[in-house]
């Protein structure tokens, strides 16, 4: 050999050498990035989840010297946290300017012998009760300026009613007990009297348009049946109910209308070994908090049992010692409470969790509350007031809350609901991620129960019958339907499939049934025509044959479905499933999302299978032909065992693609997320509800870290299914290698 020669070869060797390693490291270089960009989602999601399931933090701000003893009937803050107001009992008022170190920047005194006092729960107003049977409603006001560009708020009271004393008992007598609430344009104000009568007064207001001065309208009635001793009396929001607590047992009076005031029960609402020391309305007043002197906080609310509603015992929360103090936050369904010994402490109601205890008060405290944003606590202890900044941005968020049954307000027993936001502000966030993880496999589920036989079966015979001229048609037929835009998929199995199954459901289930039949018969047939003409038809081309039955049988299905829905179904089989079997029907189902989705998982599971069958050596079903076996032997005892591996991970793929697709089931279902595992209901899955409701979620609120929460499951789940499927091929492989 020349020496030209051998240095062509030589530098030919070294260009292979390079681009092996060039391929080598390229590949393994790209192997780490896909793993470093994983391990980047994973931490990322963790980083932006983490944050909902940090406990409450409550730090000193800042102490204020009060003017003014007597017990605490209104305290509280505006929304910017700068200036706190006290309302006492004796009716003096002062408001605090916390920038200015507490200095007093309003002091007013409300005239008149005062005897009780009430606050609302919708509003900062409150109502004093007199000596002569009247009442005064007054209200801490801020208004806010910008003089040089700099912020100014300027406290002040007003009289939302009129500074005119308002008669609430004709007969004049001393009022030493009252509630006080507003409801729209409304205002209900009751009232125990010196002689232990109840009396009711609902003031309607409704303003002049010519002088634009409130004009009151007053109903006043007597409440018959009230205890005769009452210790605290409490009324709604929605000034529907009067709740008179008269010692442990808390009377329940419907108020609705006043002419027709009745007694709807008599509740011992005391927890076991205590004693009730106050009673409380949770925001939006559904719920009501009962808390004890050995620490218990119960929760009540309505629950329709037997055709009727009535206050029920949901749940209860362990104080620290005994309650002193309860205070609800304006918003949200959580409250804090102040035990005997000056513990506060911070529930809440939907997570049945206590976020934070800590003892922060000296002397006996005297007022608790919350600012608007529930980002700072008050406590009044003696002469001095204390805040405390408040770090609690997603109370309602927990395991328990997400992934077990959760009793909500106004619902007949605990259920998984998802239901994130409302047109209320005292709206209870619903965040239980079982419903929407219980769509996604659902979806999951009926899409390969539709996918899994077709794509199996038409990859074996495809790879293993069917003719080689015919297969180069069909396999890049089928594989080029995973081209096709899921979005397109979904547009049309929700605005054509999903009416044309409701129309025609009966004729869907005669293609069910009659397809395999017709299929059957056809083969039968087609075994017993004579050699002579089935030498007609090349080998392996036999599968054009079912061509016109699949077509004919199709037709004729739904061709016939009128009739048979008129004859066995009275002409409306949605109505005969709903009225007489009892089953549901929604249009957007999981039949649709089971072909739809179907359809687009059918190309995976049918290349990797059909690659796995066409790749199992020839040499073995040579073997096993020559051995005498059939076809058909050979193929379920030596093809299907050799491609097991592959057709696993063909079905696991299909999987993690249905549990990952987004778009056909936002468009083919109701996006309803309900636990129902009838092929008549629809469903939500974690895809799609990411895709519906983080556009509108707030940045950073719980609703939208909960939505990367799902994410993170959905990313665990399809991590766990690939895990499993890679276990299981291996298991397979080193089973089945040695055929």
């Amino acid at each position: 050999m020349s020496t030209e020669t051998q240095t062509i070869e030589l530098a030919g060797s070294r260009g292979r050498w390079l681009k092996d390693r060039l391929v080598k490291y390229g590949v393994t270089a790209g192997g780490i990035l896909v793993l470093i960009a994983l391990l980047l989602i994973f931490f990322y999601l963790l980083y932006v989840v983490k944050p909902i399931f940090d406990g409450a933090k409550v730090e000193p701000l800042q102490q204020v010297e009060m003017v003014g003893g007597g017990e605490t009937v209104l305290l509280g803050t505006e929304e910017q946290n700068e200036l706190v107001f006290r309302f006492n009992d004796r009716g003096e008022v002062n408001v605090y300017s916390l920038p200015e170190q507490g200095r007093r920047v309003l002091n007013a005194q409300v005239p008149g012998k005062i005897l009780s006092a009430s606050r609302s729960r919708t509003s900062n107003a409150v109502a004093y009760g007199l000596d002569d049977g009247t009442i005064r409603v007054l209200a801490p006001k801020f208004n806010v300026s910008y003089p040089d560009n700099i912020r100014r708020i300027t406290p002040e009271l007003e009289y939302p009613l009129g500074e005119a004393p308002l008669m609430l008992d004709e007969r004049g007598r001393p009022l030493v007990k009252l509630a006080f609430q507003q409801g729209g344009n409304d205002m209900v104000a009751v009232a125990m009297t010196e002689d232990g009568e109840g009396v009711l007064s609902r003031f309607s207001g409704k303003e002049n348009f010519i002088t634009g001065a409130i004009e009151l309208s007053v109903e006043r009635v007597t409440i018959p049946r009230l205890p005769a001793q009452v210790d605290q009396l409490l009324l709604t929001p929605n000034l529907r109910f009067l709740f008179a607590r008269s010692g442990n047992q808390v009377s329940i009076f419907d108020i609705r209308n006043t002419k027709n005031i009745t007694l709807r029960n008599v509740l011992d609402m005391n927890a076991g070994g205590g004693n009730i020391s106050s009673v409380s309305l949770l925001a939006g007043g559904n719920s009501m908090l009962v808390a004890n002197d050995n620490g218990v906080i119960s929760q009540w609310f309505e629950v329709a049992r037997g055709g009727k509603r009535e206050f029920t015992f949901i749940r209860e929360f362990e104080a620290s010692g005994a309650v002193r103090l309860l205070a609800p936050e304006s918003h949200r369904k959580g409250f804090a409470t102040v035990s005997a010994d000056g513990a506060l402490e911070i529930f809440h109601t939907t997570g049945g969790s206590r976020l934070f205890s800590q003892r922060l008060a000296e002397a006996e405290v005297t007022g608790l509350a919350i600012s608007p944003r529930n980002n700072m606590i008050m406590l009044a202890e003696g002469n001095k007031l204390s805040t405390f900044q408040v770090e609690n941005d997603h109370p309602e968020v927990t395991w328990k809350a997400m992934w077990t049954k959760v009793w909500y307000e106004g619902y007949p027993e605990p259920q998984y609901v998802w239901q994130s936001t409302s047109g209320s502000s005292d709206f209870e966030a619903k965040l239980s991620l079982v419903p929407i993880s219980f769509g996604t496999l659902k979806a999951a589920f009926y899409a390969l129960l539709f996918a899994v036989p077709i794509a199996i079966a038409g990859a074996v015979y495809t790879a293993y019958f069917m003719s080689p001229g015919l297969r180069k048609f069909v396999k890049p037929t089928v594989e080029i339907m995973e081209a096709l835009p899921t979005v397109i998929l979904g547009f049309l199995a929700g605005l054509w499939l999903a009416p044309l199954v409701e129309s025609h459901l009966p004729g869907i289930v005669m293609i069910l049934v009659m397809m395999p039949i017709a299929m059957l018969a056809t083969a039968f047939a087609w075994h017993q025509l004579p050699n002579a003409i089935k030498n007609l038809v090349p080998d392996g081309w036999q599968s054009i044959l079912l061509l016109p039955v699949v077509i004919i049988v199709g037709w004729l299905s739904f061709a016939l479905s009128p009739e048979v829905e008129a004859l066995f179904f009275g002409g409306n089989a949605r109505a005969f499933l709903t009225n007489e079997l009892g089953i549901g029907f929604d249009q957007r189902n999981s039949l649709v999302v089971g072909i739809a989705m179907g359809f687009a998982v059918i190309p995976t599971i049918f290349s990797i299978a059909e690659d796995a069958v066409f790749s199992v050596p020839k040499h073995l079903t040579n073997g096993s032909l020559a051995l005498g076996a059939t076809p058909w032997q050979t193929l379920v005892r030596v093809v299907m065992l050799t491609a097991s591996p592959g057709i696993f991970s063909a079905v696991m793929m299909g999987l993690g693609r249905a549990v990952g697709e987004t778009m056909i089931v936002l468009m083919a279902t109701g996006n309803t997320p309900v636990m129902d595992f009838s092929i008549f209901s629809g469903m939500r899955t974690l895809a799609a509800n990411i895709a519906v409701e983080m556009p509108e979620a707030e940045v950073n609120s719980s609703h939208y870290r909960v939505l990367f929460l799902a994410a993170f499951v959905l990313f665990v789940f399809t991590f766990l299914f690939n895990t499993v499927a890679e276990f299981v091929r291996q298991r397979l492989r080193d089973k089945y290698s040695s055929m």
